[in-house]
């Protein structure tokens, strides 16, 4: 009976055969590379060339077709011209392939033609029930030595080990490869998604997280195909391994003008950023970075806490070591007084036993060993850096090999800081070999250490709960949405927009629109002095700009008279009359501090939702945090803490700090309220009034644009 051949992405990363189709006798060719790869580092399974102007290829005997190979194939890597990618396609279906590796370009990422190329290629790939890595790419690895594949054509082979990495660039595939050999990062699989017209990186990762031999992702991305998706299956997979990212086009040139404050926020990248932070995905911003995580999660185990014991035998190491620690909110640990007397014990009197630990220059490698053996035992300390700059008579990998032995076996990672470099390569491979990341700056371990405990954080996050809320008033809600729509109108008034909120229980400021004076006064009697007038003109983003607010009126006769101010404001201002529909009247709020809450649309990601510090903060700081939808309680507590505002919400020099739990609930109905209304494409409430716990916040603004349901862009 034939044992069953292995499908999807086991096809992929774990056949038993391989077909090069497009193998080349020319060592200069692709062809020619990923056939030497495969047959260099010792393919486990069967290789097959195929070629139909030769005979013989790399000493293998080649084959004109995949119909005429001998035996089944699993993956077939197709390296041949564009106008022929088709036809190979047609016949791996044919002859039962499972999956394909398209190296060949000429598709979508050229455009025209090339769209049109990979559409008809993709159709080819579901007809047959085949999986297709590519096209446009350089191809995948496996260094299991049950598998040792390498059908790529970079130059070098990196280590086995446990890091993963996924890259959406060919170029930085080959830089990724050709690095982690020097970097000494343990690779377990490599896949190039050129354009990713069947397998996606969401796929990649599902398959990764059942991978025993992966412990760590890497990825390098350039674009998302499917966000929610990718939400969905990266909130899981962080909780069993970490997961690090550099997402490349970071800015969006052209953005479309917003007419919201949130609009405005999201010009930038913000929605990779808050997704991230959802999911438990590193981000970070360069490959050099990447490289430094990939060494750390890679080599070291998590910390337990955030305390760090910094040892060197030079003090500027030491203190650009603490420096760094402590404005990335590390602690350096305070030792015990056991500690500072073994380390006594250790050291000569001109050393210093507290933390960081200087050594001094005289230090060899028994100090280093004696050293961290002190400072590891002690219980206050969750990691230890170990810096060494060379000094005339003591040998880097001498110290290596001490900070390998001390470190071995134990609970806290420990990092190495190498400077210099004599010997530097020499005792690198020794820590690399010992699983002991190793850094040439003292910034790059630091970065890998934060990165680390913040992993940790996040495995002790608790799990987020999205809330409904029981209490809204949808039919409320649904009959200001359609009565917008009704008249044509895709921005609400601002006294539509307020009943929408107070619709869905955020509280809001007293308010009545008014006509003329008239009405005005009567609203003021309504809501009560003092008030404030505002101009309702749906064109008019910035009232105050052009005279559209006016503050503290006590009477109905100041009423009246502000009423008729406004408006000879507005005419000078150069403010169509026709454009103006009246003015609302509130009753006036003081005290308490101002926040901003919002959303806006994203095509890709869906709405995002904003919280950051109202008024001229928003404006003059971008003191923001953004979060995709939907919120739960932990999203909405984070927010809050993100901003660099925050210690204004929680009390400075004995005032009181405000009510956060109002906060975080407001931000939770607005990701209530746009998840039932998907049309809402923007709104803001700036400011956002709240005060000490036992009074309630108000919202004192509101703006709300809409899209029709049926114009609304896809985000799936």
């Amino acid at each position: 009976m034939e044992e069953t051949r292995p499908g999807g992405l086991k096809a992929v990363f774990e056949p038993r055969s391989i077909a090069v189709i497009g193998a080349s006798r020319r060592r200069e060719t692709i062809g020619y590379s990923i056939l030497d790869s495969l047959l260099r580092d010792g393919y486990a399974g069967a290789v097959y060339a195929v070629n139909p102007q030769a005979e013989v290829v790399h000493s293998l005997r080649a084959y004109p077709s995949v119909v005429d190979l001998p035996g089944p194939v699993d993956l077939a890597v197709i390296v041949v011209p564009k106008e022929y990618v088709l036809q190979v396609a047609r016949e791996c279906g044919e002859a039962g392939v499972s999956a394909l590796v398209i190296i060949s370009a000429g598709f979508r990422e050229v455009g025209g033609e090339g769209i049109e190329r990979e559409q008809q290629l993709l159709a080819l790939v579901r007809k047959y029930g085949m999986r297709m890595v590519g096209p446009n790419c350089m191809g995948v690895l496996n260094t299991d030595p049950r598998v040792s594949m390498n059908a790529t054509f970079a130059p070098t082979t990196p280590p086995s080990g446990p890091v993963a990495f996924l890259s959406q660039s060919g170029a930085m595939g080959v830089t990724i490869l050709d690095y982690a050999r020097e970097y000494g990062i343990g690779v377990s699989k490599f896949i190039s998604m050129g354009n990713k017209a069947d397998i996606s990186g969401n796929d990649v990762l599902e398959y990764l997280r059942d991978d025993e031999s992966t412990s760590v992702i890497l990825m390098y991305l350039e674009s998302f195909g499917n966000p929610r998706h990718f939400t969905r299956i990266a909130r899981g997979l962080t909780q069993l391994k970490p997961v690090i990212a550099v997402k490349a086009a970071r800015s969006r040139a052209g953005a479309r003008a917003a007419s919201s404050h949130t609009g405005a926020m999201a010009g930038l990248d913000v929605a990779t950023d808050a997704l991230f932070a959802q999911c438990g995905v590193i981000r970070v911003d360069t490959v050099e970075e990447l490289f430094d995580m990939g060494m750390g999660f890679g080599n070291a185990p998590l910390p337990k806490g955030d305390r760090v014991a910094v040892v060197t035998n030079a003090g500027g190491p030491g203190i650009i070591i603490a420096d760094a620690l402590e404005s990335q909110d590390l602690k350096v640990a305070d030792f015990s007084e056991e500690t500072r007397e073994r380390l006594r014990r250790s050291l000569p009197e001109e050393a210093s036993v507290h933390n960081p630990v200087d050594m001094i220059a005289s230090a060899d490698a028994d100090s280093y060993r004696a050293v961290l053996e002190s400072v590891l035992d002690d219980p206050g300390v969750d990691a230890v850096i170990a810096s060494f700059v060379p000094p005339l008579g003591v040998h880097a990998v001498d110290v290596a090999r001490a900070i390998t032995d001390t470190a071995a076996g134990r609970e806290q990672p420990t990092l190495a800081v190498l400077m210099g470099r004599k010997g530097l390569q020499e005792s690198r491979a020794l820590l690399h070999a010992a699983s002991v990341p190793a850094y040439i700056f003292p910034e790059s371990a630091v970065r890998a250490l934060v990165a680390m405990d913040r992993y940790r954080r996040w495995l002790e996050r608790p799990a987020g709960k999205v809330r409904r809320f029981d209490d809204v008033d949808g039919g409320r809600a649904r009959a200001i949405v359609d009565a917008a729509e009704q008249a044509g109108r895709w921005r609400l008034s601002e006294f539509a927009a307020l009943s929408l909120l107070e619709a869905y229980g955020i509280p809001v400021v007293p308010s009545r629109p008014a006509a003329d004076d008239d009405e005005a006064v009567e609203a003021a009697e309504a809501v009560g002095f003092p008030v404030v007038l505002k101009v309702m003109a749906p064109e008019i983003s910035h009232k105050s700009d052009v005279g559209g607010v006016i503050l503290g009126l006590q009477s109905s006769r100041e009423v009246r008279g502000g009423y008729y101010e406004m408006m000879d404001r507005l005419a000078e201002g150069g403010v169509d009359a026709e454009q103006v529909e009246g003015v609302l009247v509130q009753r006036m709020v003081t005290g308490g501090r101002e926040a901003i809450i919002g959303t806006v649309f994203d095509s890709s990601f869906g709405p995002l939702i904003m919280f950051g510090l109202g008024g001229v903060f928003v404006e003059a700081l971008g003191d923001v945090a953004f979060r995709v939808h939907p919120v739960s309680d932990i999203d909405a507590a984070e927010m809050i803490r993100q901003v660099k505002g925050y210690k204004l919400l929680t009390g400075l020099r004995g005032e009181k700090g405000v009510d956060l739990d109002s906060l975080q609930e407001a931000i939770q109905r607005i990701s209530q309220l746009v998840g039932d209304f998907p049309q809402i494409t923007e709104l803001d409430i700036n400011p956002f009034v709240v005060f000490e716990p036992g009074r309630r916040p108000v919202a004192l603004d509101a703006r709300v644009v809409l899209t029709s349901e049926d114009q609304l862009p896809s985000a799936s």
